[in-house]
C-alpha cells in the first residue's frame, strides 16, 4: 500500500475523521516529504519520545530527531517539552490541526494557495461530513456571555469568560477559515488557543502568547463583528474557541451550506422576540443572525427554533432588548470531558478499535 494511503487510514482513525480522496491525498504530499511520512507512520495521536518513533520506523535516533523537528516547524505534527527537558511528539487530526495549524502565520505563498482550494475541495467533498457528529459534533456553540441572563449563568462551560479565567496558558491566532477561504472581512486574529497546544503553537511561532485580558477582549471584538463562539464540545476546559463567521467557517458551513444536521452542537438556548417591543429594524435578521433563522413577518422578528443555533449574537445585537435567550425544552446534553467526547464520537463512528491500535503504541 501507498505511505500516504497508510498515513491517511491513520489518520482517519481520529474521531475528526480524514476519508479518502484525492484532495486530501494531494494535501498530505504537500504537507509531507517521503521521509517525513516514514516517521509519521510510526507515530501516535499521543506524544512519544524520539528514541520510540525512531525504533519503530528503523531509523536512527539523530536522523529521527532532525525529521520531527522539521515537521513540528511546520506545525504538521505537535511537540511538547516535558519539565526534564525531553522532547515528545504526535500526530494531530485533520481539524484542528492539519487544515489549520499552516494557515496560523497569515499563508499568502503558493504552496498554501494550493492548500486552501484543495481543503476546501475535501471539506465538500468528503471530510465535512466525517467531522460531523454521527450523532455527537466535537464542537459546539457557546452563547455570548452579555445574551445571558443571571439565572441561566449555572454552567461555567457555558462561558467563554469562564474557560479563560480558568486556563493554564492562552494564546491567540489567526482564523484558518477566514485565511484560507477569504471570503469576508472580518477580523482574523480571534482565535484562542489554550494549554499544550498553546505552547506548541506559539513555540513555533504560530500564534501569540496573551494573559486573560487581552483574552477577554477578543471576545468583546468577535461579539462586536458578529462572530459566533464555538468551542470543543465538552464541559471540562477549553483546548479551542474559535470565533467563526457563516461564510468562511469549516463548522458553521457543515450545517449551513453541505446540511450535516450534526455539524456542530447548538447551544443550550434559542432566541425568542418580544414583539410587542420589535420596532422592526430587522437588525437581527439582516446582520446578526449566522445562520438564517430570523425572518421578517409583518414588521417583526421571528424566530426559527429549529434553525436557531443559540449564539446570542441576536440578543446582543438588538436595540431595543426585545429578544432574549431561552432554555430549549430538548437542550443537548454535554459530554463530562473531552475524553468521555471523543470515546463516545469514536463509538458512534466505528471507529474505537482502530484509534485505540494507534494510541497504544509506546
Amino acid at each position: 500500500m501507498d505511505r500516504y494511503e497508510q498515513l491517511r487510514e491513520m489518520l482517519d482513525t481520529n474521531p475528526a475523521g480524514a476519508p479518502k480522496s484525492k484532495a486530501f491525498d494531494e494535501i498530505l504530499r504537500l504537507l509531507f516529504t517521503p521521509d517525513e511520512v516514514d516517521v509519521a507512520l510510526a507515530m501516535s495521536f499521543r506524544a512519544l519520545p524520539v528514541e520510540s518513533i525512531a525504533r519503530a520506523a528503523g531509523l536512527a535516533e539523530d536522523e529521527t530527531g532532525r525529521r520531527l523537528e522539521a515537521m513540528a516547524d511546520k506545525a504538521i505534527i505537535f511537540a511538547k517539552t516535558g519539565k526534564d527537558g525531553r522532547k515528545t511528539y504526535g500526530l494531530v487530526p485533520t481539524i484542528p490541526g492539519l487544515f489549520e495549524f499552516p494557515f496560523m502565520k497569515g499563508g499568502g505563498t503558493p504552496m498554501h494557495e494550493r492548500l486552501a482550494r484543495l481543503w476546501e475541495e475535501y471539506h465538500g467533498e468528503a471530510l465535512g461530513k466525517a467531522f460531523s457528529g454521527n450523532p455527537t459534533p466535537l464542537i459546539r456553540v457557546v452563547p455570548v456571555g452579555e445574551s445571558l441572563e443571571p439565572e441561566n449563568r449555572v454552567h461555567p462551560y457555558e462561558e467563554i469568560s469562564s474557560l479563560i479565567k480558568n486556563s493554564r496558558y492562552l494564546a491567540v491566532t489567526r482564523c484558518a477559515c477566514r485565511v484560507s477561504v477569504g471570503k469576508c472581512d472580518h477580523e482574523k486574529e480571534v482565535c484562542l488557543i489554550f494549554d499544550g497546544a498553546a505552547e506548541f503553537l506559539v513555540e513555533r511561532g504560530y500564534a501569540r502568547h496573551i494573559g486573560v485580558d487581552e483574552g477577554l477582549s477578543v471576545l468583546e471584538r468577535a461579539e462586536r463583528d458578529g462572530l459566533v463562539h464555538t468551542s470543543n464540545n465538552s464541559a471540562d476546559r477549553a483546548a479551542v474557541v474559535c470565533n467563526c463567521c457563516s461564510c468562511c467557517c469549516t463548522v458553521l458551513r457543515g450545517m449551513t451550506q453541505l446540511k450535516h444536521p450534526h455539524a456542530f452542537a447548538r447551544s443550550r438556548f434559542e432566541a425568542r422576540v418580544d414583539a410587542a417591543g420589535c420596532t422592526g429594524c430587522a437588525i437581527c435578521a439582516d446582520e446578526r443572525c449566522p445562520v438564517g433563522a430570523i425572518s421578517m413577518e409583518s414588521g417583526t422578528a421571528s424566530v426559527n427554533p429549529h434553525t436557531c443555533i443559540g449564539c446570542g449574537l441576536c440578543v446582543t445585537g438588538c436595540p431595543e432588548k426585545t429578544i432574549a435567550l431561552v432554555e430549549r425544552a430538548d437542550a443537548p446534553s454535554v459530554p463530562a470531558n473531552i475524553q468521555e467526547l471523543g470515546v463516545k464520537v469514536l463509538q458512534e463512528k466505528g471507529k474505537l478499535e482502530g484509534f485505540m491500535k494507534v494510541m497504544q503504541r509506546s
